[in-house]
Formats: C-alpha cells, sequence, structure tokens
C-alpha cells in the first residue's frame, strides 16, 4: 500500500500535481489518509480478457454523498490533464482512440473500486498505468503505485473432453472448455468441423464451453476434431484439435524376429515357417492394430508363454536366449478386444547336427533292442537272423547309410535306410558295420564288429535235410526205370498183336478182357501202325518221355465179395519231341483223375 497527499488549490501544488507522474513516488506527506490497493504484475494473452482488481480509499474532505467522482486510468508517465486516459467513468472526458471500448472501468471510485477490464488484449497496451481520482473541491489525487501490464502471444487452447474410444453407431457427447477470469470478458464464439459431423448438433453455449453430439461411424477412426473458439477481433482465435479412436477388433497380427540382438524384421505375411539353429538367441514380437488396445499373448501349442495388458506396451515380446531342439513347435500370438480377436502362428523349426548317434539291435527275433555304441562288438550265432537299426537325434533328419568294408549296403526295407536286416547270418557277414549320418550342419558314424560264430545246431540240420534230398532223388530215379521199362514193354505188345491181327483176324477172335492188355488210352497214335516204314540209317530217331499220373490207394475188397465190374486203371502218355529240360528232364509226372474200365 502507498500512501497519497491531498491536491491542493495554489498554483504551486497544481504544478506539483503535474510533476508527480513524472519524478515518481516518494513525495508524499507523511500521515495522508489516500491509498490504493492493486496488484504490481498483470499479464494477459493477445486478444484476451483480463480483470485487474482496484482499491482507493481518499479524505472525506470538500464533499458529500451526492458529490460526484471520477475515476481514471492514464498509460505511462504522462500529465492527467494533457493526455486522454485509457479507461474513465467521466462522460465529459474523451478516452484514447486505441483504448476505447477495450479499457473499461468496472468499480465506482464514489464507493472505493477501482477496478479495470481489458478485452481483446494486444501487444501494444503493454505498459505501466496509474489511477487518478477527483471529488470535489479537495480530493484530487494520482496514486502512483502503479502496475504493469503484459501481453504475450496466444497460447492458451480451449480443452476438448471426449471419451477415449467411441462406439460405432452410439451417439456420443463432447464438451469444449475455454476458461476466462472474469465474468465480465465478452463471450467468445465457439465453433466444430471434423470429417465426423456430417449430421452434427450442438446444444445452447455457456460463457464457458460448447457441447458437441454426433454417431460416430467405423470410417470416422484417425480422424480429426477440431473445436474453434473465435475473439472479437478478427484473426484472434484459439483451437484445439483431437484425433477420434473409434473402437475395432484387431485387425491385423504383425511378427518381428530378432535374431542374436540384431534389429527385428517383420516377417511377411505368406512367411508361417522359421528355421533356426540351435544356440540362437531369438527374440519374438508380436503386434496387432486394434481399438481399443488389444490384449497380446504368446501361446505354444495350448501352453500360455507370456502376455501383456491393454494399457501396457503396444508390443508383446518372447524371448529364446538359447533355443533348443525342445523349443520346436506352433507359436501363435493372439490379439483380443471386447470386440473380436485375431491371431497368427509361426512355425520354429530348430536346426541341429545328429546327436547321440547309436545302434539298436534284435537278435533271433527277439523284441528287446540292444543299444550299442560307437567299437561295439556284437556277437550272433550263425543261422540266425539279425535287425541292425541307426538311431540319432537331427533337424532337419539326417541320411542314413550302411557300409561294410567301405561298400554300401542296401538297407531293408528299402524306403528304410537306417534298418539293415540278415534273415540268417551267415560266416561271410563277419566284419565291421558302419552306420553314417550325413547332414548340413555335421556327419557322425558309428561302427560295430560283427563276430558270426560257428552254430553246430543249425548245421546238422542241414545235413538232415540234404539226406533227406538225396533219398526223394533216388526214390525218383527208381520211378523213372519203372516208366521207361512200362513203355517198351506196351510196345513190344502193341506190335505183336497188330501183326496177329493181320494175319488171321477171323481165327484168333475177340480177345479176353481178362487177359486183354491195353496201354493208357490215346497212346496209339503215337504207335508205328503195321506195315511203317523202319527208319532209314541216318534218320534221327524219335525221343519219348512219358508222363505218370499216380492214382490214390483204393482199400482192398474183401474176399468174399463179387469183383467190381470196372477196374482201375494209370494213364502214360508217350510223347514225341525232347523232353523238358532241368532238374528232372526227361521225366514229365502229370496228375490225372483216375477213369474205371469195365471187366
Amino acid at each position: 500500500m502507498v500512501l497519497g497527499q491531498a491536491q491542493p488549490q495554489s498554483p504551486e501544488m497544481l504544478l506539483l500535481s503535474l510533476l508527480l507522474p513524472i519524478l515518481g513516488e516518494g513525495f508524499l506527506n507523511k500521515g495522508s489518509s489516500y491509498s490504493l490497493q492493486v496488484q504490481k504484475l498483470v499479464t494477459v494473452q493477445e486478444g484476451l480478457c483480463v480483470f485487474v482488481p482496484c482499491n482507493l480509499s481518499y479524505p472525506r474532505v470538500g464533499w458529500n454523498e451526492s458529490t460526484a467522482t471520477h475515476g481514471y486510468w492514464f498509460k505511462g508517465m504522462t500529465s492527467t490533464y494533457t493526455r486522454a486516459p485509457v479507461a474513465t467513468n467521466n462522460p465529459n472526458r474523451e478516452v484514447d482512440v486505441s483504448t476505447r471500448d477495450r479499457f473499461q472501468l468496472m468499480g465506482y471510485p464514489s464507493k472505493g473500486s477501482c477496478s479495470l477490464v481489458i478485452r481483446d488484449a494486444q501487444m501494444e497496451d503493454t505498459g505501466r498505468y496509474f489511477f487518478r481520482v477527483e471529488r470535489g473541491s479537495y480530493v484530487r489525487f494520482n496514486f502512483l503505485n502503479r502496475f504493469h501490464l503484459t501481453v504475450t502471444a496466444l497460447t492458451q487452447k480451449p480443452d476438448v473432453y471426449i471419451p477415449e474410444t467411441l462406439e460405432p453407431a452410439r451417439p456420443v457427447t463432447v464438451i469444449c472448455v475455454f476458461n476466462w477470469a472474469f465474468e465480465n470478458c465478452p463471450l467468445p464464439s465457439f465453433s466444430w468441423t471434423g470429417a465426423a459431423l456430417s449430421s452434427r448438433r450442438t446444444r445452447p453455449r455457456s460463457p464457458h464451453f460448447s457441447v458437441l453430439s454426433f454417431t460416430p461411424r467405423p470410417q470416422d477412426h484417425d480422424t480429426n476434431l477440431t473445436c474453434h473458439v473465435d475473439f472479437s477481433r478478427t484473426g484472434v482465435s484459439a483451437q484445439r484439435t483431437i484425433q477420434l479412436h473409434v473402437a475395432y477388433a484387431p485387425r491385423e497380427v504383425v511378427i518381428s524376429i530378432s535374431r542374436d540382438n540384431e534389429p527385428a524384421l517383420k516377417l511377411q505375411e505368406n512367411l508361417t515357417h522359421l528355421e533356426a539353429q540351435k544356440g540362437q538367441f531369438l527374440r519374438l514380437l508380436c503386434a496387432a492394430d486394434s481399438q481399443p488396445r488389444a490384449t497380446l499373448s504368446w501361446v505354444l501349442q495350448d501352453r500360455v508363454l507370456s502376455w501383456s495388458h491393454p494399457w501396457g506396451p503396444r508390443t508383446l515380446g518372447l524371448e529364446l536366449p538359447q533355443v533348443k531342439a525342445g523349443d520346436s513347435g506352433c507359436y501363435t500370438c493372439r490379439a483380443e478386444n471386447r470386440l473380436g480377436s485375431q491371431q497368427r502362428a509361426l512355425n520354429l523349426s530348430v536346426q541341429y547336427p545328429p546327436e547321440n548317434l547309436r545302434v539298436m539291435v534284435s537278435q533271433a527275433n527277439r523284441t528287446v533292442l540292444e543299444n550299442l555304441g560307437n567299437g561295439t562288438s556284437l556277437p550272433v550265432l550263425e543261422g540266425q537272423s539279425l535287425r541292425i537299426t541307426c538311431v540319432t537325434h537331427s533337424s532337419p533328419p539326417a541320411r542314413l547309410s550302411w557300409t561294410r568294408g567301405g561298400q554300401t549296403l542296401s538297407p531293408f526295407p528299402p524306403s528304410d535306410p537306417a534298418v539293415l536286416e540278415l534273415p540268417r547270418v551267415q560266416m561271410e557277414h563277419e566284419g565291421e558295420l558302419t552306420c553314417h549320418a550325413q547332414h548340413p550342419l555335421g556327419s557322425q558314424h558309428v561302427s560295430l564288429s560283427l563276430s558270426v560264430h560257428w552254430n553246430q545246431e543249425w548245421r546238422g540240420g542241414l545235413g538232415l535235410g540234404a539226406t533227406l534230398g538225396a533219398g526223394i532223388t533216388v526214390l525218383l530215379s527208381l520211378c523213372f526205370c519203372l516208366i521207361i521199362f512200362r513203355v517198351k514193354t506196351c510196345r513190344k505188345e502193341a506190335t505183336q498183336m497188330a501183326a496177329a491181327e493181320q494175319d488171321a483176324p477171323s481165327a484168333l477172335g475177340p480177345i479176353s478182357r481178362g487177359q486183354q492188355h491195353k496201354c493208357p488210352a490215346g497212346s496209339s497214335q503215337d504207335y508205328p501202325s503195321p506195315g511203317a516204314t523202319t527208319p532209314t540209317p541216318g534218320e534221327e530217331q524219335e525221343l519219348h518221355y512219358a508222363s505218370l499220373s499216380f492214382q490214390g490207394l483204393r482199400p482192398r475188397e474183401p474176399a468174399d465179395q463179387e469183383a467190381p465190374s470196372t477196374t482201375e486203371y494209370s494213364e502214360i502218355k508217350i510223347h514225341k519231341g525232347q523232353p523238358p529240360r532241368g532238374p528232372n528232364s526227361g521225366l514229365l509226372l502229370e496228375t490225372k483223375t483216375s477213369g474205371m474200365l469195365p471187366k
């Protein structure tokens, strides 16, 4: 608070009043009853309005309640008689043109108020201001405790309140608020612009805010909505622009891959398979485009490995510090919000060279498998069956093969190169067998020594079989001799009978059936007819061979029963030409159904 002194009527005092604004404070007499309260520094943004509260007091000398009171605000160190005030309540005093209708003395000096309102503040309004009061013949006083006004560039913007996420086809209310310091400041003009406002409607505005209602559409997502606040002076306005977020289900799930801490690379949309070498560092990153933010999760088969919250980072990472064979599988990134879900799968294949190469053996038809390591000796009895399987772990699968003495062996079955099967082990199978596992990342091999031992029981079985075979051969030879003898006999008898019939057909009469000797039916065509010419010397004789059909044995008839009227017979065919070649060349055995001849 700064005290003031009453204005004297003498010319000296009048001159002092003119000099006080120039000389400044410090020329007031002690004990003065003048006072004025106002803030020292006032700041306002260009185009805005500011209220400057002010209170004053002065002596009750030379005036009464009906005496008019005039107040004046002046700018700078100026004469109160020669310069126009920026604001006054004296209707007979002109005000400065630059502040007309913008600066207003709001208080009533008669009641001790000197408050000032500054509207549409401009840069040239910056400066110092003091107040002068006049009442009656005595009170004429300049208060030199001035305030300083600073006008800055307009930076204040309205605040827009809107839900974080808008639901498609559901009406929404938006509020734009601009704060003012004093209610007597003029109301700004609110307006809205945006692509989503094709069918907008606003509610009646208040002094400080504007309300907007509209219905968002899915295509309004990521479009702008702007609230404009315009003031009285053209070109001075404030605005706030927001981006609309219209809810939608996850649209796209993006997977990125980082190897050995290198920058992550986005996985192509059509790529669903990833190969990694054992021991590598692998980081899988997943992101999704959705509104509101989706909950992300990494799932291996049916097991959830990690997940994120909607308010967390937009990307969910999954680290595999040193990938191993067990990390292979189908990794799925899932993105889900209240409107739907989306996912993308990635099949991880961990590649590694052959590991734990070994041989599994099953011998003598046993189902029990024996695991053999490198350099193992495998004893096997002669004649036993042996199945050897080569086993290893690798990715992709290694190419397996068997060798013996540097020579590649054919596997059994042919489609499985890891299996080597010997149905009967023989002495010549003895030696070193090696399984090779070849792989792009490395190769291994494992060898075992096959030792074949003498098997007396198996060899005895072979001897018995050979003896039985020899006996069968002898028996067949005897049968062959008998057949040849029978053929020759039949031919001789047939020749004699033909000659006898030609010489004396009527004398001999019919041949007794009981004494009749017939060769098998159909064989007569092979015999030479009577009178046939004998082959000349040098003419090749025809070779003959026979086929024999052995009949089943019939049970012996009782002696007291009459013999059946038919007899069994066997058929022997004599064939011209060369006999069939082979192990039984010269003998053709044919089985025929037996017939019955009447006696």
